[in-house]
Parts: C-alpha cells; structure tokens; sequence
C-alpha cells in the first residue's frame, strides 16, 4: 500500500508515552517503520535496548537521553542516531514534553536491561526480546 491513511494509524498507549504507527510492515511498508512519540512532561521511560539502529527527530519539546553511559539533550529540530543493542532511557523534558517522529527497520526487537548484567558499554544481545506494537 504506497499511501497510509490518517484513518489508517495505529495508537498504543503505554505508562509512559503514546507512539502513533505512521508506517510499518503490517501497514504495507516492506521493511521500514516509522511512528510518532509524545510524551507529558516529565514522563520517562524503561531503560531498555534495541535490537537496530533507531532515528529520532524530535519536533516539539525536549528530552534528556541516557545513552550508554552518556545524557544527550535534545531539542526542537534535533536528530538523535540510537546505535542498535546500547542501554538507552528517553526522559522528556519536564516542563515542554516531547513529540517525535522514530525511523527503525520493521521488526526491531526491544528488550529490557538489569545495570547489574550489562557487559560495560553494551546491552545483552540474547535476552528475552519482543516487537513492539508500533513497529509491527
């Protein structure tokens, strides 16, 4: 299907934010997934890793990331390169929130990390893994 309709979206709400599936290959895309994220003030995520490389483009708003060690802060118009299989947790800034638009290849992996099990630098490759709903 070369055109996603508005009507067409998927919405996921977790604790933590709301991801709108703008493209994926359930969608008809062949390999790509694209959705956008918003989160309240404040709000912050699991720290977690993924299996691929993701691209975040932040629109609105602002976000500190802890990224293997790192905080990277971000803001309107920036673009943040997520290495594939690197601890991350995305924290929104707390007094504008955050909206984002996230490229990864369909079918990318997520998976939590325990600090205490985490080779230095990296995130453990084999552990449980699942597909999030707006990347499907």
């Amino acid at each position: 299907m070369p055109v996603v309709r508005r009507a067409d979206t998927r919405r996921t709400e977790t604790p933590n934010a709301v991801m709108t599936t703008l493209a994926s290959p359930t969608q008809g895309g062949a390999g790509q997934s694209v959705w956008r994220v918003d989160m309240r003030p404040g709000q912050a995520g699991p720290r977690h890793a993924i299996d691929t490389e993701q691209i975040w483009t932040v629109l609105d708003g602002g976000a500190s990331v802890e990224l293997d060690g790192q905080v990277l802060t971000v803001g309107p118009g920036d673009t943040l390169i997520l290495p594939a299989d690197v601890p991350r947790r995305v924290s929104a800034d707390p007094a504008a929130g955050l909206a984002a638009i996230v490229a990864a290849p369909g079918g990318a992996r997520a998976y939590v990390v325990d600090a205490g099990q985490v080779p230095a630098g990296r995130a453990v490759p084999d552990a449980d893994k699942l597909v999030p709903a707006w990347v499907a």
